[in-house]
């Protein structure tokens, strides 16, 4: 098992992660600078994933709760082509979004041999819970975050200590919402290629909005490199 050091919501120190796990440098992460009109047109296109950071607060967990009940209630299956995985260790839910992220985008993204490549080949057949435990003890993984960090930065100091980082996709016609700490993919309702991050801003409006005396929220899109 690996130590995890908490992410930044920092597009640039993303990038030199995605990169060391062979992400091409076709793609990039950028920041959605607003939820609304003018900002989200400033956004490259295609987006292919979203991430939206939060602070983790009782609002959350018990909106979480009644998702899950929801869906147990329902005896709901995993979608088929959908990659999600739970979350074990602390501290490891940006990475997790990244993975959503690109997982779910390799039909666009050709991924280089490497790191995530072979996390990816090994995880196949696995449920989310299995893949989780794969990526815990995927020591090289979580290691090269701590290579593209400040060795000398605090930890303890970094804001993501109490927030966590969840990711919106578009697969096939659908707009998911994938969170390690949820047992499954939550299906927002339709999306389109086009439409995905005005729709995906919606639903991040839609925790902000349950969230009224905190701040500390941050979005970044995973788009083409200009």
């Amino acid at each position: 098992m690996a130590a995890a050091l908490p992410m930044e919501s920092n597009p640039e120190t993303m990038n030199k992660y995605l990169q060391k796990l062979g992400v091409p440098k076709e793609w990039q992460m950028v920041d959605v600078i607003g939820l609304e009109g003018d900002a989200l047109n400033w956004v490259p296109r295609p987006v292919l994933a979203v991430i939206l950071l939060f602070p983790l607060s009782d609002n959350y967990e018990r909106h979480r709760a009644q998702q899950e009940n929801e869906l147990l209630s329902k005896d709901q299956q995993p979608p088929k082509d959908v990659f999600h995985l739970k979350q074990v260790l602390s501290n490891i839910c940006g990475t997790i979004a990244l993975v959503h992220g690109v997982a779910n985008n390799i039909h666009q993204i050709n991924l280089e041999d490497g790191l995530l490549k072979n996390y990816l080949n090994d995880s196949k057949g696995l449920d989310a819970a299995a893949k989780g435990a794969l990526l815990e003890n995927s020591a090289n993984i979580l290691e090269a975050y701590k290579d593209v960090i400040d060795t000398g930065a605090s930890t303890e100091d970094n804001e993501t200590v109490n927030n966590h980082f969840i990711t919106f996709i578009h697969k096939n016609g659908c707009l998911y919402e994938l969170d390690g700490r949820k047992t499954l993919p939550i299906n927002h309702g339709p999306t389109t290629a086009e439409n995905f991050l005005e729709d995906a801003a919606k639903i991040c409006r839609q925790f902000i909005e349950r969230e009224p005396d905190h701040i500390g929220f941050n979005v970044v899109a995973l788009v083409p490199a200009q």
